[in-house]
């Protein structure tokens, strides 16, 4: 009699982690294994800030070597937006050959089941984990994001999100048990008697194609959705932002080694200048799943033509904030310029429009006209980046050239109530660090609409002046259903407002944040517990994380037999 086979290790390591996220995603509580606080690491086998900026600055200069198949050349050119050249280089993928070799990777992998797949991933995840000081500082320097920022949302949060995908794979894919024995009676007959298996199978192989503001963050919930069930992953970075997902690459092909596996289940596509490699290999015969975040127009033409492909799309949005009135005015105001300042509004989830009805609102500090509001609402962004160290460690440095041509040309949309101001970084001197322009517009003009029905990412916003509460919903309906959103706010002291701001959010399929005047902005999600999109309206076909995120990544392929 042959020995039971024993589990793999990995399984018994991290089953704790993976019931635990089970149970965060069906109470919706709040739960995370990852600590968010930098000094939380530096023990148990975990970087600490000296080591991770150390670990950070060796990479510096090298040619990171992933050791993957179909190499014909080595690539690079990242600047960080706070100045300095990065000068890494990374393998330039040859797809016919780098392609077949992922594919050969999945059979072993298919037969590993969910439960090991996830543990694998969970492994991933945790070795990540322990150098988040050091993929902080990637993230920085390819982001734009101030370090504690980048900590927190590149390290910590997206190692939060990629758990999340993992747990909702896992689930989805043991709906269906493994085996069943089938017995239909057939009267006086003998009964009609098969066994059956069921094998969730993955598409095949997975594109991820990476953003520019948030690699880790975005990229994490599709890399390892496809991989826990059971897909190969080929990542092709944003060329800007190739190094936090190159050495995300790197840590997963070791841990797939470690593990026994074949480490081509997951390879980087680093792509020379210019080269638009994200569309040749988007229209290959063998990339079965795409997650995209980033241009709507490139996000629209993967949905068009990728059409051998599973395709998930973030794309642009105008995320609108309905203010109706309001018991906590300063609560309100500290609320709102903490979330227009946060990482110089390179957020998809940022507040642009914000609608106020033209003969004010009513507050705790008496009535508020429109012009009251836009000055105090100044004066609050003003005073929240007053201080130049603080203002730098919000606002971070903005990201490319466009954001930075867009915010220079917000005066020519409106009338500026609060200029953008440059700040000098005590660090990085190049670092192109600005403030928040905030311009008032007319909801009556049609001239108007032309700004605020428009994403202008980065840090600009428009105060647009609308009839009513009941107009500046009316508007919001518009812009959701034809521009979608990734966040709505909303602030009202009228029961019967917020039935109806929510009515709009849940007709046009919008997330929705009701008078958040404390530490939780309209801009941050939860993972676990918050949905991120959702899938509804044009900003973006998914959420993250949902069972529709996870469920069409696999197929259950069912084997049966008579006994």
């Amino acid at each position: 009699m042959s020995a039971a086979p024993t589990a793999h290790p990995l399984i018994a390591a991290h089953r704790p982690v993976l019931d635990r996220a089970l149970e965060a995603i069906a109470t919706r509580a709040y739960w995370s294994p990852h600590p968010e606080h930098p000094k939380a690491y530096g023990e148990d086998g975990s970087l600490g800030p000296p080591e991770g900026r150390a670990a950070f600055d060796a990479v510096l200069g090298t040619r990171l070597d992933l050791d993957q198949p179909g190499t014909d050349d080595w690539v690079g050119g990242e600047t960080s937006p706070y100045g300095p050249a990065l000068d890494v280089s990374y393998p330039h993928p040859d797809p016919d050959v780098l392609i077949p070799a992922m594919r050969s990777a999945l059979p072993a992998w298919r037969a590993a089941g969910p439960e090991l797949r996830a543990a694998v991933c969970l492994e991933v995840i945790a070795r990540i984990n322990a150098r988040s000081h050091e993929f902080a500082h990637a993230v920085m320097h390819t982001s734009g994001q101030a370090f504690p920022m980048a900590f927190q949302a590149g390290g910590p949060h997206a190692q939060d999100r990629g758990l999340e995908a993992v747990a909702y794979a896992y689930a989805e894919q043991v709906r269906t048990p493994g085996s069943a024995e089938w017995t239909k009676p057939q009267g006086k007959r003998e009964p009609l008697t098969l066994a059956k298996r069921f094998t969730p199978v993955g598409r095949g192989v997975a594109l991820v194609i990476g953003c520019n503001t948030f690699p880790t963050w975005n990229g994490y919930p599709g890399l390892f959705a496809s991989l826990a069930t059971g897909n190969a992953v080929l990542v092709k970075p944003h060329p800007r932002a190739v190094l936090p997902l190159a050495l995300t690459v790197q840590v997963a092909r070791a841990v797939l080694a470690d593990a026994g596996f074949d480490p081509n289940l997951v390879a980087l596509a680093a792509e020379r200048p210019g080269e638009g490699l994200a569309k040749t290999l988007a229209l290959r015969p063998e990339v079965r799943i795409i997650d995209y975040t980033g241009s709507t127009e490139f996000g629209d033409w993967l949905e068009a033509h990728a059409r051998q492909a599973q395709v998930y799309t973030e794309k642009a949005g105008v995320n609108t904030v309905v203010i109706d009135s309001t018991d906590d005015y300063r609560g309100m105001l500290s609320n709102l310029a903490f979330s227009l300042s946060l990482y110089s509004g390179q957020m998809c989830t940022t507040p642009q429009n914000l609608l106020i009805p033209r003969g004010g609102i009513g507050t705790d500090a008496g009535h508020k006209t429109y012009a009251e509001v836009v000055a105090d609402l100044s004066a609050a962004v003003d005073g929240l980046l007053g201080d130049d160290a603080r203002a730098n460690a919000l606002l971070g440095a903005l990201v490319n050239p466009a954001v930075r041509a867009r915010l220079e040309a917000a005066p020519e949309l409106g009338e500026v109530a609060l200029a953008s101001r440059a700040l000098t970084h005590p660090e990085y001197p190049d670092a192109v660090v600005r403030t928040p322009s905030i311009v008032t517009l007319d909801g009556g003009k049609p001239d108007d609409g032309a700004a605020y029905l428009s994403e202008c990412f980065g840090p600009v916003s428009f105060v647009v002046a609308t009839d009513s509460t009941a107009a500046s919903l009316e508007l919001l309906r518009r812009t959701v259903r034809e521009q979608g959103a990734m966040t709505v706010g909303a602030y009202t002291t009228s029961p019967e407002v917020a039935r109806d701001v929510e009515e709009v959010c849940l007709e046009e399929s919008a997330q929705l944040s009701l008078n958040l005047t404390g530490g939780v902005y309209v801009n941050q999600t939860a993972a676990f517990s918050d949905f991120h999109g959702s899938g509804g309206n044009p900003a973006a076909n998914a959420a993250l994380c949902d069972g529709a995120f996870v469920a069409n990544r696999f197929r259950v392929v069912e084997v049966r037999g008579t006994v």
